[in-house]
């Protein structure tokens, strides 16, 4: 196996001026205004192009982009439960490979994807996730963190930082908020030697895009984690949103 030195090797970064055109991920769909996530899923499946099967966990983008009988993809999608996507695209990953082995279908690269929001990442999800990365799995995971259960009413998360107001951590004269540090789920990601590991933020574009592509070279598993404002939760403005995002890197 190529290490992620080679595999990048000559790797050409995208260029504003010559984006790619297709869009995996349609306009459409029902995220609320200035959700940074979807803006950070349509950027990262613009990179990867339309060879793309992706396993998304319960949460904001499986619900937004998928509302029966109405979908906003244009590749090869399936719901999952909140806790198993990083085992979903493994075992998507494992027999696709077999039935290439086999002869059954042509060989030809694709881009195995496991998503789900830092509750289904670094709470519920942990344990397949740890599976995941330890087995070596050629797939990419995309954590998107806004730091807590947004879709299911703001509720904290591992990932929430320190003294922030949430419904179940709320901050008042006897609180601070919550009360525990955020989880380093990137640096857990490097703890399992993850060939390719990096922190993305939707306002920086063209940073995402290109590490999107990167993560799709390297062979072995590879761990995104975006930063995704929500305003919902964060109680901005949706205009605000990215300069939140911007303002947290």
């Amino acid at each position: 196996m190529k290490s992620a030195a080679e595999a990048l090797k000559g790797f050409k970064k995208f260029n504003p001026k010559k984006l790619p055109v297709e869009e995996p991920l349609t306009p459409g769909h029902r995220a609320c205004q200035g959700c940074g996530e979807v803006l950070a899923l349509r950027q990262v499946m613009k990179a990867l192009g339309h060879d793309t099967i992706v396993a998304s966990a319960t949460g904001c983008m499986e619900i937004i982009t998928s509302s029966y009988p109405h979908s906003a993809w244009k590749v090869p999608w399936i719901h999952v439960a909140f806790e198993n996507a990083a085992a979903v695209a493994s075992g998507i990953e494992a027999g696709y490979k077999a039935l290439m082995r086999k002869g059954k279908i042509p060989e030809k690269k694709v881009t195995f994807v496991g998503m789900g929001g830092d509750g289904a990442t670094a709470d519920i999800g942990m344990q397949a996730l740890s599976g995941a990365l330890e087995r070596g799995h050629n797939f990419i995971y995309l954590c998107f963190d806004n730091e807590a259960y947004m879709n299911t009413g703001i509720q904290r998360s591992s990932s929430t930082p320190y003294g922030a107001s949430t419904t179940t951590s709320p901050a008042g004269k006897k609180s601070i908020g919550q009360s525990t540090w955020k989880k380093n789920m990137a640096a857990i990601a490097v703890a399992h030697g993850t060939p390719y590991v990096a922190t993305c933020s939707p306002y920086y574009y063209l940073d995402l895009m290109n590490k999107a592509k990167k993560a799709s070279l390297v062979e072995g598993p590879a761990y995104l984690h975006i930063y995704s404002p929500c305003p919902t939760g964060w109680r901005c403005n949706p205009e605000e949103a990215l300069t939140t995002a911007r303002l947290a890197v």
